[in-house]
């Protein structure tokens, strides 16, 4: 039985559920690695002696060999290490996470069978800028655009093209008192050219404001398209982000077609990746023009999936797992 192996944490969502329970309607076993209970519960070890490499996952339950798996679904690496704070004397704890991250993500990366997702490929898609580019280059349209941490040159564009809206290139969220607040897209304005001095100090991105006649989330697996729509302006806090109303915007997306060309580009822009998962926004003007925002390489699908019929994207991730679905080569030693 062929062995896939999943790479997630304890606290992921019930689409790890729904994935595993088609990988096993395909025939195939799932293993199961929270990242979360390593390296305090689960023990990763990788030998290479009498000529062969031998790879060892020992969880609490089970003892698995990970050498000979079929294929690996890189989900998520949330909270590694997790509890080793308590353990260990501060003055070792960076250290001690530092190798245990390098050993994880060595793994993974050399584990030398089909890979849906690799930290490198992560790594690569981080990059806003060459996401933007490849883009262009496929013949996408997308938002003029400055990224800069000089407030000069922030300032010209905000002056040129009027309404801008100003983002991160990461996500991520800043803690204070212990209270989390999520940095969310946001409108800047000709008013706000002053408090730009402070991009000294960290770098922004810049586009100009596209009006939104719909916005959309495309997901693709392997060579199966999955496009919903939102209209996010029924919502004034969703607006210019509609993750600030996500919540209450969950179930009010709907199925939608793409136009030929758009899709063709998208699925050409996962061949230039070699990627067989893609989470893209794109923002519809309402002169029906499609502008490409973004593509995530792990962006989160399980609320559209839970409006497809049984879980379709489920069934496609699942399917490219285990060989039943076209699927981009990507192999260590192929």
């Amino acid at each position: 039985m062929n062995k896939i192996l999943i790479i997630t944490h304890t606290a992921d969502n019930f689409s790890i559920e729904k994935v595993t329970e088609y990988i096993e309607k395909n025939g195939c076993e799932v293993v199961r690695f929270d990242v979360d209970l390593y390296p305090i519960e689960n023990k990763l070890s990788t030998i290479f002696q009498d000529g062969e490499w031998v790879s060892i996952l020992e969880t609490k339950d089970k003892k698995y060999r990970l050498d000979d798996i079929a294929a690996i679904w890189y989900r998520r690496a949330y909270n590694i290490g997790n509890g080793l704070k308590e353990e260990l004397d501060k003055k070792f704890y960076g250290a001690a996470m530092g190798e245990i991250r390098n050993t994880l993500f060595g793994f993974i990366e050399s584990v030398d069978a089909y890979a849906l997702g690799k930290p490198g490929i992560y790594r690569r898609l981080d990059s806003k800028e060459e996401q933007l580019k490849i883009a262009v280059k496929l013949g996408l349209k997308i938002p003029e655009t400055c990224l800069t941490n000089n407030p000069e040159e922030a300032r010209q564009f905000i002056l040129k093209h009027k309404n801008v809206v100003a983002k991160m290139q990461t996500g991520f969220a800043i803690y204070e008192d212990g209270v989390e607040s999520v940095v969310f897209t946001n409108v800047v304005n000709e008013d706000k050219l002053e408090e730009l001095d402070s991009l000294v100090y960290c770098p922004m991105q810049f586009q100009k404001k596209i009006e939104k006649k719909r916005e959309l989330r495309v997901t693709i697996v392997g060579q199966d398209v999955y496009a919903f729509e939102i209209d996010s302006q029924q919502s004034e806090d969703a607006k210019v982000d509609w993750r600030k109303d996500g919540v209450n915007l969950l179930t009010k997306w709907e199925r939608t077609e793409l136009p030929a060309d758009v899709e063709a580009k998208l699925l050409e822009l996962l061949d230039v990746y070699n990627v067989d998962y893609g989470a893209i926004d794109i923002i519809v003007s309402p002169e029906d023009e499609y502008y490409f925002i973004e593509i995530n390489a792990a962006g989160e699908f399980f609320w559209l999936d839970n409006l497809t019929e049984d879980n379709m994207i489920s069934k496609s991730i699942a399917d490219v797992l285990c060989d039943k679905a076209p699927r981009r080569n990507n192999m260590v030693m192929a």
